[in-house]
């Protein structure tokens, strides 16, 4: 029995010790609940602002839960400024901004000018293309020049032509001799019809001294450059007037340009153009626009612009491909405010950028919509909506954004503010509700 006691003993005595241990437990538990219901839900008297832990981007003006997370929202200390900030505004923490990598700039003004790049072609100089056209009908004895590419020149023999006419021609001149005295005008006659044929001084002097009617005659070029295109062959019947060679005469050439529509308002006559070429690397060039298409291609949108350059070298081919830049600048447009694309959000009907507003102890931005004007490489040009030497985000803009959107402020997919759609983020996640 006295082993029995021992043990009722000490039961009685652990029952007593966990009594005395939950009374003491639960005094000090009801202190910390109070404890943490004034930190959580007494409005801070000197920021009067909560944000959270886990996303500082979020603000709010009154005690709760945090949209993203869900967690409890603590106050924000803001080294006590009793500054007044807008309801617009967004308020960033110096954490929040280095946490977010915003970046700002100032807006500024300046001339609209850009770097446009164009691509083009070496094409030949048209006025110095040239058709080498049979004067006199015949038949085609013999090419002298056979193949396209060939350089010619001025005065060569192209080919060798059997020419009944000729002949003819060469029997009359013939009889005109014998009787040049008694009808010079008919020997006069004869020659001038033999230079409209294109035979030369020295020709129509050799056929006269050998006596002889000569059944072929040599065709000279009237032209200086390289073949083209060759459009006869041997032994071919050519009529007065038939193309025998397409000549290009390659000592200066046009490189054309092809610049689309939004582009025309910047490329103006006399503009300096640098290109360079795929084929001659580490080398460029230069020249200046001579002229520009009056009308655009109806599929391709883009307008033909013409740069004339010295080819003396020979190294610009026809059909190569050349890349240009223009330094272009936009006329009647000068000082004119300028700020980078990476500050612009843009929905396609509104375009909207952050503006950091100038305030002592907190930085804070406010969304500002403005129209665009013309784009200017990696800048764009403003219209309206800013002023020169205000200061705007430049990076991480959309992260600003985001967090309008949270509070329900304006922002680029809700201008007019309200209620935010967070949709999964919205979620109590407190476990306070429960489920039906």
């Amino acid at each position: 029995m006295k082993k029995y006691r021992i043990y009722l003993l000490g039961a009685a005595i652990l029952v007593i010790g966990i009594l005395i241990g939950n009374t003491f437990s639960g005094s000090n538990n009801a202190t910390d609940t109070h404890s943490a219901s004034e930190h959580n839900y007494v409005q801070d008297p000197i920021t009067k602002l909560w944000t959270c832990s886990m996303h500082p981007q979020i603000k709010m003006t009154k005690p709760g839960k945090c949209p993203i997370c869900g967690m409890t929202l603590i106050p924000v200390d803001n080294g006590k400024s009793d500054e007044k900030v807008g309801g617009n505004e967004i308020i960033m923490t110096e954490d929040a901004i280095k946490l977010a990598d915003i970046q700002t700039s100032e807006v500024v003004k300046a001339d609209a000018v850009k770097d446009l790049h164009l691509l083009g072609r070496v094409k030949p100089d048209e006025r110095k293309l040239f058709t080498q056209s049979a004067h006199i009908p015949g038949r085609i004895e013999r090419l002298y020049v056979n193949f396209t590419g060939e350089k010619v020149h001025k005065g060569q023999k192209i080919v060798s032509l059997y020419s009944p006419e000729l002949i003819m021609a060469q029997k009359e001149l013939f009889e005109a001799i014998k009787s040049k005295k008694v009808y010079p005008q008919l020997y006069t006659a004869i020659i001038n019809k033999l230079k409209l044929w294109k035979l030369t001084d020295a020709q129509i002097s050799a056929i006269e001294k050998s006596g002889k009617v000569s059944e072929n005659i040599d065709i000279l070029s009237d032209y200086s450059g390289y073949v083209m295109k060759r459009r006869v062959e041997l032994g071919d019947h050519v009529m007065a007037g038939a193309g025998l060679f397409e000549i290009a005469d390659l000592s200066n050439v046009w490189i054309m340009f092809e610049a689309y529509e939004k582009d025309m308002p910047w490329i103006h006559p006399n503009d300096k153009v640098s290109f360079t070429v795929e084929a001659l690397p580490g080398k460029s060039f230069a020249g200046k626009v001579i002229n520009i298409d009056p009308f655009v291609d109806a599929k391709t949108r883009i307008t033909n612009v013409r740069v004339e350059v010295s080819n003396a070298n020979m190294e610009l081919l026809p059909e190569m491909f050349v890349n240009g830049l223009v330094k272009a600048k936009l006329q009647n447009a000068t000082d004119v405010i300028v700020i980078p694309k990476s500050a612009v959000l843009w929905t396609g009907k509104r375009s909207v950028v952050y503006v950091k507003v100038p305030h002592k102890n907190v930085t804070s931005f406010e969304y500002r919509e403005v129209i665009l004007g013309e784009t200017l490489g990696a800048f764009y040009s403003i219209k309206s909506g800013l002023m020169a030497g205000e200061i705007i985000a430049t990076n991480a803009v959309f992260r600003i954004d985001a967090a309008a959107q949270l509070l329900g402020q304006k922002s680029m997919m809700n201008p007019d503010g309200g209620k935010p759609n967070l949709g999964h983020a919205g979620m109590d996640m407190s476990g306070d509700k429960k489920m039906n």
